[in-house]
């Protein structure tokens, strides 16, 4: 039986799954200033309502809550140390935008209170709607050679290396965390939390999948 010609006269130039072509630098800034800006808008109705979310960021609060210290500095802070890890482990280029990416998100936390004044939001919403936002932020930052740093330069790295999905690796680390909520929220703003991690992390798992985007 002979090939089918449509088939066998595609080379992987023309596959775009095979050879996709790379963004172009302005590209990659407008993908780090939008996915961290949607990641920022999600932080914040999260804050409205009193509730967590997972990763650094979830790490960030817990320490927020009882010590009233500014989430997006504790932010910065916390993910200084994954850097090394993610340099060595995922390269200059990705720990550079990394880096970028957790200095913006740390920047709009602490200045869309001063942009954005949520008087009410209710709690269902703001967790499921953050969550999305959230992950389709993240989402972005991925397909551009980024992340937030922490939680998910090791999902990532898993997804590369094992081929883990990278949402699954990272809603098993969110759920630990913020299981341990507990310690500074009562047991249904933790329900509510987990909720928002899980819709965060279904639009990751779902919509990126290893060799069908850029190489990540």
């Amino acid at each position: 039986m002979h090939p089918n010609p449509a088939v066998s006269t595609m080379t992987d130039k023309d596959n775009p799954l095979k050879s996709p072509s790379r963004h172009s630098f302005f590209e990659d800034v407008q993908g780090l200033f939008t996915g961290t800006l949607l990641v920022a808008l999600a932080v914040l109705f999260f804050k409205t309502s009193a509730l967590l979310t997972g990763g650094t960021t979830g790490l960030a609060f817990l320490l927020h809550y009882p010590s009233g210290w500014p989430i997006g500095v504790i932010l910065f802070v916390i993910n200084l140390p994954f850097y090394i890890f993610g340099y060595k482990a995922l390269g200059r280029t990705f720990t550079l935008k990394t880096f970028v990416a957790v200095g913006l998100l740390s920047f709009y936390i602490e200045a869309l209170p001063r942009w954005i004044q949520i008087q009410d939001i209710h709690p269902v919403f703001a967790t499921v709607m953050g969550g999305l936002l959230a992950g389709t932020g993240i989402l972005i930052l991925i397909r551009h050679g980024a992340s937030l740093g922490g939680v998910s330069i090791m999902a990532i790295y898993f997804q590369k290396t094992r081929h883990w999905r990278a949402g699954m690796v990272q809603m098993a680390v969110d759920v630990a965390i913020l299981l341990l909520g507990l310690w500074v929220l009562s047991p249904s703003k933790v329900l509510l939390s987990i909720l928002g991690a899980v819709a965060l992390n279904l639009v990751i798992a779902i919509n990126h999948r290893t060799g069908r985007y850029f190489t990540v």
